[in-house]
């Protein structure tokens, strides 16, 4: 086992349970909506189509819950949302999510930021197995858009 594999463990288990520091706030348009259907193709109307989301079940267009999701690991500021620079690290591997809730719809024009908290590590052969319950907020909102647990390979 790498030096560098041990060390990076040791370093991440010592921050289990410690909340980061928010990401800068990151503003969800409908122009951004838009590029995500056309990618996903989800064109449903509560997403793309303004005049008629306004008589909808949240009075305006809103954010895909998947679109949410996608890029609350990826909101520019913030430290360690994602995670340390790690000696030795090649690269780290999306291994998928757990527990992901949506509790609030993202409105058009909504400022979205992300906080993070490691919950798990552990070795897993070569690699470090790292578990960041990700919590996604709305300016101005006392609900999250999304709580997930973002479970990601490092390779070293």
């Amino acid at each position: 086992m790498s030096s560098d594999l041990e060390s990076a463990c040791a370093t991440l288990t010592a921050q289990i349970g410690e909340a980061t520091d928010p990401t800068d706030w990151f503003e969800i348009t409908q122009d951004r909506i838009n590029q995500f259907a056309d990618a996903t193709l989800d064109q449903q109307w509560i997403h793309v189509e303004p005049e008629r989301a306004k008589e909808g079940p949240f009075g305006a267009p809103i954010a895909h819950g998947q679109l949410t999701l996608s890029i609350l690991s990826f909101l520019p500021g913030g430290t360690g949302v994602g995670l340390p620079a790690l000696p030795g690290m090649k690269l780290g591997i999306n291994y998928g999510w757990n527990k992901v809730r949506f509790p609030s719809p993202v409105p058009v024009g909504s400022h979205i930021r992300t906080r993070g908290k490691i919950i798990a590590v552990e070795i897993k052969g070569a690699m470090l197995e790292v578990v960041n319950e990700l919590t996604c907020e709305i300016k101005g909102s006392d609900k999250p858009a999304c709580v997930g647990e973002s479970v990601l390979r490092i390779v070293f």
